[in-house]
C-alpha cells in the first residue's frame, strides 16, 4: 500500500545569521517562532494541524564557507491568499526587495520571488 502523505512538515535551511534571516521570515513572511534556543522552529500555515508545517533555520558553526552554486534548495514556495498578493508585493518593494515574476508551468497563479539573508529563493503564489 502506497503511503498517503498528508502535507509538507517542514523545510530546514542553514543559515549564517540566525537574527537576520530570523527578522525576514518572521517579518516579511509572519511566521511564528514555536521553538528555540538552536534551530529557529517558525510556523507556516494553518493554525489547526496536528503537526505544523514549519520552516526550520539551523545556524551554521562561525566561520562556515559561503554557499557555492549550485544550491541544493532551488527554492521554496508560500502560498498567500488571492486578496492578499497585492499587499505583500507592496510591503516587499517598501523593504526594497527585487521582486522577480515567473509563471507556473503547472498551476494557474500569481508569483512574485524574492531571495532571503542566505540567497535562498523565496516564491510567493497565489492562485487566480
Amino acid at each position: 500500500m502506497a503511503t498517503r502523505i498528508k502535507g509538507l512538515a517542514e523545510i530546514v535551511l542553514n543559515v549564517h545569521d540566525v537574527a537576520t534571516s530570523l527578522k525576514f521570515y518572521r517579518e516579511v513572511l509572519g511566521l511564528e517562532v514555536i521553538g528555540q534556543p538552536g534551530p529557529v522552529f517558525l510556523k507556516a500555515g494553518a493554525a489547526a494541524v496536528q503537526i505544523p508545517q514549519m520552516v526550520v533555520l539551523v545556524p551554521l558553526p562561525p566561520g562556515a564557507g559561503e554557499f557555492g552554486a549550485p544550491r541544493t534548495l532551488h527554492h521554496l514556495a508560500v502560498e498567500l491568499a488571492p486578496e492578499d498578493f497585492d499587499a505583500q508585493e507592496a510591503q516587499l518593494r517598501a523593504l526594497g526587495y527585487q521582486i522577480r515574476y515567473g509563471k507556473h508551468p503547472v498551476v494557474p497563479s500569481h508569483t512574485m520571488y524574492v531571495d532571503d539573508p542566505d540567497g535562498n529563493e523565496v516564491e510567493f503564489i497565489c492562485g487566480v
